[in-house]
């Protein structure tokens, strides 16, 4: 069996996985958290697991990452998608890339519309989609570069073109909810449901969502791996 974790966030509303491979104890960390390094440190010990790839599904606005002291505490690298725009990591991630783990390989799906440089990892029967596609909803396309089109495209075109029992497991989730899958997000998610790509574009645009209060810290921490210049945080 393969080991897997999910970590949340309560602050944030953040779900963290950790996948791992038990036969050479290679690890990966999707959407890390600042705050938890020392959970995820001591779950890593725990399990006697060495942490290779510390993976981004995207630039975050609401939290910052833990993937600059994941790597300086654990020698893991870092990976994003290429279009964040965020040289920092050790390696930007292109259409079709994968990722190898032990004897574990993920796949890179770019998916931008939230932000530019969001990509889903597909790994086994699971899909990470990070604030792509949520349970029963998706992400918002009103700043950081969001296109609610591009989106639209991204979650119909790439995502739920994959097998209904594919697994889905978003970066975020504010109602309790762990885990979906493409089939249930086809059928029931009411963001899609009904609409064609211009009312979704539409529906999108009358949100009015309030701004992420850690955005002006996230922001350019996460651009820079979730290292905190001294600059910003004596501004903070």
């Amino acid at each position: 069996m393969i080991l897997f974790h999910q970590f949340f966030d309560p602050t944030s509303s953040t779900l963290t996985h950790l996948l791992a491979d038990p036969l050479t104890g290679d690890a990966v960390i999707i959407d890390s958290v600042k705050e938890h390094l020392g959970a995820y440190l001591s779950f890593l010990q725990e399990q006697e697991l060495r942490l290779d790839w510390v993976l981004e599904t995207h630039i975050h606005a609401d939290h910052i990452t833990g993937a600059a002291g994941l790597r300086e505490l654990t020698g893991a690298r870092s990976a994003m998608g290429r279009a964040g725009g965020a040289g920092c990591a050790d390696r930007l991630l292109d259409d079709g890339d994968t990722i190898v783990f032990g004897n574990q390989v993920i796949r890179v799906i770019p998916t931008p519309g939230h932000t530019p440089g969001c990509v889903s990892y597909r790994w086994r029967d699971r899909l990470f989609t990070g604030d792509t596609l949520l349970i029963g909803g998706c992400g918002r396309t009103d700043f950081q570069g969001g296109d609610a089109g591009q989106l639209y495209d991204s979650i119909t075109e790439r995502l739920f073109t994959l097998p209904d029992e594919t697994l889905v497991y978003p970066g975020h989730d504010y109602h309790g909810a762990r885990v979906s899958c493409i089939g249930q997000e086809k059928g029931s998610n009411p963001r899609f449901v009904g609409h064609n790509r211009q009312s979704f574009i539409e529906l999108m645009s009358q949100l009015q969502l309030p701004r992420p209060e850690m955005m002006d810290q996230a922001l350019p921490a996460n651009m820079n791996c979730g290292r905190v210049r001294a600059a910003d945080a004596h501004d903070a």
